[in-house]
């Protein structure tokens, strides 16, 4: 399976619309991963529209709109990897062993909310990613998302 996973789109406070590249992978994705902050129910209308699968929480900035679509917390088995979705774990320092703790039964943890790409693996097998930004790249030299490969059970190359 193909996947797009992204965060913190901030729509339409950041950009007006998502980068035409993140369009583009989202429309040749088998599925695609929102780690929460949309800021605007259109933004997940038209990303719901284009994607063939989405997997999506809401973040700190979605509000009442969002929070009655969207959960907390998703879970989805893609390509035989188990995948949780958050958008807040916390403080850097500890993370990989909060959140081994809290999804003991996941394979991939995607987050988002700090706009820093991030890219680990817990004692015990755990892999978290955040993509960072596509729209506010804070101090990240550039805006960035998440390509991956799910199949067999294993996560690809991201």
């Amino acid at each position: 399976m193909r996947l797009v996973i992204t965060s913190d789109t901030h729509l339409p406070r950041r950009a007006r619309d998502l980068p035409e590249a993140l369009w583009r992978d989202v429309e040749a994705a088998d599925a695609v991963i929102h780690a929460g902050d949309w800021c605007d129910l259109a933004a997940w209308e038209a990303l719901r529209a284009r994607a063939r699968r989405l997997v999506a929480v809401y973040g700190n900035n979605d509000g009442p709109e969002l929070r009655e679509r969207l959960p907390e917390v998703a879970r989805a088995v893609l390509g035989g990897v188990r995948f949780a979705v958050v958008h807040e774990t916390g403080p850097a320092k500890g993370r990989e062993a909060r959140c081994a703790a809290r999804f003991p039964d996941t394979d991939v943890l995607v987050f988002g909310h700090s706009h820093i790409p991030w890219d680990s693996t817990a004692p015990g097998g755990l892999r978290l990613l955040n993509p960072g930004s596509p729209t506010d790249r804070r101090r990240q030299p550039r805006h960035t998302y998440l390509t991956a490969e799910a199949g067999s059970g294993v996560l690809g190359e991201v």
